[in-house]
């Protein structure tokens, strides 16, 4: 089923692009999730818990971070991400 999303963008963008959504995993069991943590305070500490989380229901984690909150993830780590992992959770804390 194709889905198209619109997104807000707080940026100053006249128009936000519509985006196709990914497909959804079928199962977590056997499939691997990237966790990102976005490098804001405590962020870590849920990230911690997803992933025994996630390897408890049968997934391959892995971790990555963004080098600073405040900017978007380079393209070297988006291209990385989206290479090795079925899906990525991004984790947001103060």
């Amino acid at each position: 089923m194709n889905q198209t999303l619109s997104v807000l963008d707080p940026t100053s963008e006249d128009r936000s692009p519509e985006i196709q959504l990914s497909e959804r995993i079928k199962s977590i069991e056997g499939s691997i999730i990237g966790l990102l943590d976005i490098s804001k305070p405590r962020g870590d500490v849920f990230l911690n818990q997803l992933e025994k989380r996630l390897t408890e229901h049968g997934a391959t984690v892995l971790r990555f971070m963004k080098p600073t909150f405040t900017k978007p993830a380079p393209v070297d780590l988006r291209y990385e991400i989206s290479s090795k992992c079925d899906a990525v959770i991004e984790a947001l804390a103060d």
